[in-house]
């Protein structure tokens, strides 16, 4: 006779968040939420993975004082500012790159060109929006009746 096998739920629960497939998930979603803002912001001041401004609305651009490139600097520190802020707090960091996201796909679709970056950016989007559940407290079932 064999022993019965334990659900893979039940041996998440078992062997602590090391093996939890929702912690493994968190884990991912909060380092890749976190290094990518950071190397993206970063950029913005080096223009070495594309030429940044070209990404700006032209409304964008009209509307914001200074040149393009200098709404890029800003736009390189919120991201950057935006990492820290789900290395360090997740919780409240991921809705802020959620919304950030928001944002930039509303920009690439005004643009018209970047149609296809703006479907990866929902993505996103959708990711941080995981991110920031995963990154909550747990209710009690219930708990929102």
């Amino acid at each position: 006779m064999t022993a019965p096998t334990p659900s893979s739920a039940t041996a998440a629960r078992t062997a602590g968040p090391a093996v939890d497939p929702a912690h493994q998930a968190f884990l991912l979603l909060r380092t890749g939420f976190t290094v990518a803002p950071i190397v993206f912001g970063l950029d913005k001041f080096l223009n070495l993975l594309t030429d940044w401004p070209g990404y700006l609305a032209p409304f964008a651009d009209r509307l914001l004082p200074g040149t393009a490139q200098q709404a890029m600097y800003a736009v390189g520190v919120i991201e950057v500012v935006a990492g820290l802020l789900v290395a360090i707090r997740p919780r409240y960091g991921a809705p802020v790159v959620a919304a950030w996201l928001a944002g930039i796909i509303v920009n690439l679709l005004v643009l018209g060109d970047y149609y296809d970056v703006a479907v990866r950016d929902f993505g996103l989007l959708i990711g941080a929006l995981a991110l920031w559940r995963l990154a909550s407290p747990a209710r009690p079932s219930g708990a929102d009746r």
